[in-house]
Parts: C-alpha cells; structure tokens; sequence
C-alpha cells in the first residue's frame, strides 16, 4: 500500500482553448477548478498549490520543470492531475514513480523531469462498458473497449460530469 502523499502542489494537466474546455482530456483542469471552488481543501499543512499548466496536453513537461524550478520543489512534492484512458469514469488512483502508460503528457513530465519520481492522481475517463448478462463467454471475450482517440476530446456528457464531480469531492477528501 502507498504512503499518502506528500505534495506541495497540484499540477492539472489538460489543453487550453475554448474548443477543449469541459473535455474528457481536461480533467485535470477540471479537478483543480473544483479545488479553487471549494477553498475548504485548501488549508494549511494539506493542499497547498493548485495550478493548471497552460500548454497543450503533450508538451507540458517543460511548464512542469519551470514551475518546480521556480518554487525550488523536489519532484516527490509534485502531483500530476490528468486523464486515465485506462480507469472507469467515476474512478482513479493515486500512484507514485510510475511511467506514462502511454499518456503523452505524462511522457513530456518524464523527459523534461529526467525521472518518474513524482506522484500521479490518474482520474478515470473510460466509458463504463454495459455488458449483457446474457451473452455467452466467447462473445464477451471479444468485447473491445474504446480507443481513448475515440473520445478524450469530446465534450463531457452530462451523466459523466456528475460521476466527475462525485469522484473530485472524493479525492479532495482523501488528500486533505
């Protein structure tokens, strides 16, 4: 099991642009707006940092060392908030010292930083797959999922920003 972490700042990663606002690839921007609006998990001695990188998604790495440079952090105090193609919306998991999975902004902080020392929040993303109970084993065997390129930059349905919401008030809890 993790220690908790310890971090001094929250970095949300996510595009900027009108075009991107309220996307599934803007989570973490969305996750740091929910904490800028709910001051309360703000305190001293918890949360204390919370700023969204301003760059596209995949080349965010060089923000993320400026900014670490500039308030003289260590890597370890750092947390990342971005998408997880990977997780079920509704869900996510903290993480320290792990590579990208093949989350391009994940990558640029890998390479700018030189390390993967540094703590990931990964908020789901994926669409919840119905599966009928019906269907015989071999045909559930072939169920797919869905690409991330089929959806990361589409708008947040309605029913998604509220499993978001309930899982954003879920993390500030458990960080603070």
């Amino acid at each position: 099991m993790l220690k908790k972490p310890q971090f001094k700042i929250i970095f949300g990663l996510g595009n900027p642009g009108e075009e991107y606002e309220k996307t599934y690839h803007n989570v973490g921007f969305l996750f740091v707006s929910f904490l800028l609006k709910n001051p309360e998990y703000l305190v001293a001695d918890k949360i204390k940092l919370v700023e969204q990188i301003k760059t596209f998604m995949n080349v965010s790495g060089p923000a993320v060392l400026k900014e670490i440079k500039k308030r003289k952090l260590k890597t370890g105090e750092v947390l990342i908030a971005h998408d997880d193609a990977d997780i079920e919306i509704g869900k996510y998991k903290i993480d320290f010292n792990r590579g990208s999975a093949g989350h391009h902004g994940v990558e640029s902080i890998i390479k700018s930083l030189g390390t993967k020392n540094f703590w990931r929040l990964r908020i789901g993303i994926a669409p919840v797959i119905q599966i009928d109970t019906n269907i015989n084993t071999n045909t559930h065997k072939s169920l797919k999922r869905k690409k991330a390129i089929e959806y990361v930059l589409k708008k947040i349905s309605k029913k998604d920003m509220g499993k978001l919401e309930q899982v954003f008030n879920q993390i500030a809890q458990e960080l603070s």
